[in-house]
């Protein structure tokens, strides 16, 4: 059976899907600073839901009309949105940033493995867990080893981020099982719908009525979100889901931590350590070995010329 690869198309998806949810963390953080968590989840599912669906009448896709497709929906929702969102933002209540960043990017080494169980075109080889554990290791660097220093396991706040790890690794088999054979945007629309109908009242639950009358900053931070960093994000991911499948899609965890530390130094003026060039630099080496063409290269023969 052939196995599912990254195309050169479906990498340059990957790396945009990962620059713009590298964004997502600048905006959500602003946005965190005038409402609450749960309010922010719900802005960016209900209205990046409102947007696809639009699109979705606007090209005169056909609706689902299955109980199953949207019980797929549902739960696709809650795996890939509701519950790692709310996982991850309450996690990070408790642990440091940087802890939080590398244990979002065990998404990928989930991803690999729940796929590898799942599917029969996405086995376990060699090649795949040493490029992951390369990869995953470069971001480790980046962000910095002292970090793992003050992992713990029975921290409530780690175990969480690691939960909304895995949900997400369930999410990717999930999805690809359950939604591949829909279009992209139609399949973005009922995850998001599914997820919005869980976080909305959850939001009224915690954070009470959403306020009209919020800064600009705010604002333009929550259409990010939800425009850019939900909607038109999701578009990129049921694209790469189906071209590379669930385990290659989720190594955009790996790429998001860099994108955010490059995004912070840029916007926010931080420094920039030197280490996190040096993990740039064992993350692309991890990237190119899951690829695989650069040892292709290395291993074809070499034919003198007459």
């Amino acid at each position: 059976m052939t196995q599912k690869s990254l195309s050169p198309r479906a990498w340059a998806e990957l790396a945009l899907l990962a620059l713009i949810w590298g964004g997502i963390f600048l905006s959500v953080r602003v946005a965190l600073d005038e409402i609450g968590v749960a309010t922010v989840v719900a802005h960016r599912v209900f209205w990046a839901a409102l947007i696809l669906w639009g699109v979705v009448l606007v090209r005169g896709l056909e609706i689902p009309k299955g109980w199953r497709t949207w019980g797929a929906f549902l739960m696709m929702g809650i795996l890939n949105n509701a519950l790692p969102y709310a996982l991850m933002a309450w996690g990070q209540l408790h642990i440091e940033s940087g802890l939080t960043s590398i244990l979002n990017a065990a998404t990928a080494l989930f991803g690999v493995a729940v796929a590898a169980a799942v599917f029969r075109d996405e086995r376990l080889t060699a090649r795949r867990v040493a490029g992951v554990a390369i990869g995953f290791a470069g971001v480790v660097l980046a962000i910095g080893p002292e970090a793992l220093l003050r992992f713990d396991l029975r921290s409530l706040g780690q175990i969480a981020v690691l939960g909304g790890a895995f949900s997400y690794a369930l999410a990717g088999a999930w999805g690809r099982k359950t939604l591949s054979h829909l279009p992209p945007l139609t399949a973005a629309a009922g995850m998001l719908t599914g997820a919005a109908l869980f976080a909305v009242p959850a939001a009224f639950w915690l954070d009470g009525a959403p306020q009209a009358s919020l800064a600009p900053r705010t604002f333009a931070a929550l259409a990010y979100a939800a425009v850019i960093g939900t909607a038109f994000a999701y578009l990129l991911y049921f694209r790469v889901l189906a071209m590379a499948g669930s385990g290659n899609l989720l190594l955009t965890t790996l790429l998001i931590p860099p994108v955010a530390i490059l995004l912070g130094a840029w916007v926010l003026d931080e420094t920039l350590p030197r280490r996190a060039l040096a993990g740039f630099l064992v993350l692309a080496a991890g990237l190119a070995i899951l690829d695989g063409r650069v040892l292709r290269m290395a291993r074809r023969p070499q034919h003198p010329r007459p």
